[in-house]
């Protein structure tokens, strides 16, 4: 069909938006877009040194756009559900220190009313809560490192494990419980 009577009948506008062009070999694409590119700047009046009005795209490069959206897409969706993660997580630890605490409000009024400081009155509850993040710390460690384990034998993907991303981890997450516990208390 005549492009001007796809737009008149079909499309039902005056401009064209797009053309599919097809070549013979591989070899012949980059010669083809150079071609294409030279004829639509003569066509559109286009005089040297100025920006093209039209874009001339093969499909590599439409599948690597897309290919890139996604993987931002991905990593973006992934940071989401961690945050998530992490938030409800921080509110159920809390939740268990603070009643930890307020099991423990008579013992910590007996001990200061005979003569404790407030920083003795503490120190069980911050081992208590120290033991609970080392061990919840652990746990995760071991499970990420077993997810990642499966993901690399059942699913083929290669994972690799960072031992200070690990330590690192390990560290904000008792540094996160301490300060959650000393909020509490």
């Amino acid at each position: 069909m005549p492009y001007t009577s796809a737009m008149k009948r079909v499309i039902g506008g005056t401009t064209l938006r797009g053309i599919n062009v097809q070549v013979a070999s591989p070899n012949d694409l980059a010669p083809a877009q150079q071609q294409i590119t030279e004829l639509l700047r003569q066509r559109h009046n286009i005089r040297a040194g100025r920006d093209d009005d039209f874009t001339v795209r093969n499909q590599q490069e439409i599948a690597e756009t897309a290919t890139a959206t996604s993987r931002d897409h991905g990593c973006c969706l992934l940071g989401a559900i961690a945050s998530v993660s992490l938030v409800v997580g921080g509110i159920g630890i809390m939740n268990i220190m603070l009643v930890s605490v307020t099991e423990r409000t008579r013992e910590i009024g007996v001990r200061l009313a005979v003569g404790a400081h407030g920083r003795r009155h503490s120190h069980p509850i911050l081992d208590r809560g120290g033991n609970l993040e080392r061990d919840r710390g652990a746990i995760g460690i071991l499970l990420g490192l077993g997810a990642s384990r499966m993901l690399s034998v059942f699913a083929h993907w290669p994972t690799l494990i960072s031992i200070p991303s690990i330590i690192a981890a390990f560290f904000v997450s008792a540094a996160v419980g301490i300060f959650r516990i000393l909020s509490c208390a």
